[in-house]
């Protein structure tokens, strides 16, 4: 069993260092085969069945390079505001791992296709943080090893391991940052932060499912610790694949009070990669950090190089959709939304079903209450995604076009929704079915009202005497008895008609 490290009050620690970071954020890309191959570029299957003798680096087999890859690097470099390279090569980035069929990973180096961008983050209260990028470059990705036997699922204390090469050889383009420093206390927010928004980037430009649980979206954290008032950078450790927004964080803010902990001790800082325990919290050893030069590179002999033409380059520049500061943005000012309602809507996962409930003729208001609210109360009692819930943006314009016409309560609407949801037809035949239109006819509605105030004698003579309020428990008692189906608004008229206030 690891021994617990040590650590510092987080308060301490930047009181006394400034953190320094560095994220190395890995997309696979969604295109149909390989990067060098013709295999399937699919998650999953059974082992070791989409792959060939290119992506198994059996000899003599030789790679050719995906063009649908190389647009799709492009499409991000121009997203993140990159300079893209009129000349670029692919090299080998040498080193031994069993899941590494080649023993080298053919990767860029000193050329990348884009590079010197920028991705503006907004953080939790609204501050706008810039975060630099150093370069986006094309590669491949690795299998994928099984350690069996283990506690822990890592190779050490394994009985042994298995590997798929399904992975092997799926496009893959890293994002690089440059050194991220000035945050102070709000470092591991801007980390959470710049994931999340360069994963709302990819999904918007459609080029990665960005599904971190699959492993499609990884984030390598490079933290290191500056003594205030230093200039020159401390040692970096490399917390690897850390898979979820909540485990950036809390992986950046754990090694921030791990290497203070060291540091003040006197000890030094090994620079090495870590693993991020998402049990605890807590980051472990894994293996000494290697330098570009024990990497080996050299350019790849097998591929030619890469010169995009700038024709290209702009053409590729016209099919960039809208992007996500840009649509929080519009949608804030066109919706007149506040930013706890901003933030909400998009924490929600449901802003284009609002978007596409507004497009069927909803007001703004009303479909975000359904879908942010509601729905997503639904969402999570039936533990599944809200878009995968069984009601489409059309069907909840309807049942808010009939709310506002007055042929529905609120109350009767969200027995509407439960009907559609349980497979019972569109709004108007879940309507018809359970009988659940507003009741309009004042003869109906008088009937109601002189009985329940000849129910309670005591509130009709208060609202006689002047108090108007009172009129609630009528409202009450007269909704109760036409199972809510009564215009609260009308009864209410009919009730101060009725006792002459």
């Amino acid at each position: 069993m690891t021994a617990v490290a040590e650590v510092m009050d987080y308060a301490e620690v930047v009181e006394r260092f400034d953190p320094v970071l560095g994220l190395e954020v890995h997309v696979e890309l969604n295109t149909k085969t390989k990067m060098f191959c013709g295999c399937a570029n699919e998650f999953g299957g059974e082992p070791n069945t989409h792959v060939c003798p290119t992506c198994l680096g059996l000899p003599g087999a030789l790679p050719v390079l995906n063009g649908k890859g190389v647009e799709g690097a492009i499409r991000i470099g121009l997203a993140l505001n990159c300079e893209i390279a009129e000349w670029c090569r692919f090299a080998r980035k040498n080193y031994f791992y069993p899941d590494m069929p080649k023993n080298f990973q053919t990767s860029q180096y000193d050329e990348p296709i884009a590079f010197n961008g920028y991705l503006d983050v907004t953080l939790d209260d609204g501050e706008v943080v810039r975060v630099e990028i150093e370069r986006a470059h094309m590669e491949e990705d690795t299998g994928k090893s099984l350690h069996v036997g283990g506690a822990t699922g890592r190779i050490h204390g394994a009985e042994h391991s298995l590997l798929d090469y399904n992975r092997a050889g799926v496009p893959l383009i890293e994002i690089v940052t440059k050194p991220i420093v000035g945050m102070g206390e709000r470092a591991p927010e801007v980390a959470r932060a710049y994931v999340t928004a360069l994963r709302d980037l990819l999904l918007a430009l459609d080029v990665s499912d960005v599904r971190m649980d699959q492993g499609s979206l990884r984030c390598d954290a490079n933290v290191s610790l500056m003594p205030k008032g230093a200039t020159e950078f401390g040692t970096r450790t490399e917390t690897k694949n850390v898979n979820s927004f909540r485990s950036v964080e809390r992986a950046v803010r754990y090694e921030m009070t791990r290497q203070a902990a060291v540091l003040v001790a006197g000890g030094t800082v090994t620079q090495e990669t870590r693993h991020f325990q998402e049990s605890d919290g807590t980051t472990s050893p894994g293996r000494t950090k290697e330098t570009a030069e024990d990497y080996r590179y050299f350019p790849e002999p097998d591929l030619v190089p890469i010169a995009p033409s700038r024709e290209w380059v702009e053409e590729l520049r016209g099919t960039l959709p809208e992007m996500p500061a840009a649509r929080r943005k519009r949608i804030q000012t066109e919706w007149n939304l506040s930013a706890e309602e901003l933030r909400d809507l998009f924490n929600s996962g449901a802003v284009e079903l609002v978007e596409a409930t507004v497009a069927e003729g909803a007001k703004p208001n009303d479909a975000r209450s359904w879908w942010v609210n509601f729905l997503a109360q639904e969402a999570n009692a039936r533990e599944t995604e809200i878009a995968a819930l069984p009601i489409t943006p059309a069907q909840v314009a309807r049942v808010a076009a009939l709310v506002d016409s007055g042929e529905l309560t609120n109350k009767l609407a969200r027995e509407v929704v439960k009907g559609v949801l349980a497979g019972e037809g569109e709004p108007d035949e879940v309507v018809e079915k359970r009988g659940l239109k507003v009741v309009s006819d004042d003869s109906a509605l008088l009937t109601a009202v002189d009985a329940a105030l000849a129910a309670q004698p005591d509130i009709a003579d208060k609202i006689r005497g002047g108090k108007v309020q009172a009129a609630g428990a009528i409202v009450g008692a007269v909704m109760k008895a036409t199972k809510g189906q009564a215009d609260a608004k009308r009864v209410r008229e009919l009730i101060i008609e009725r006792v002459g206030a």
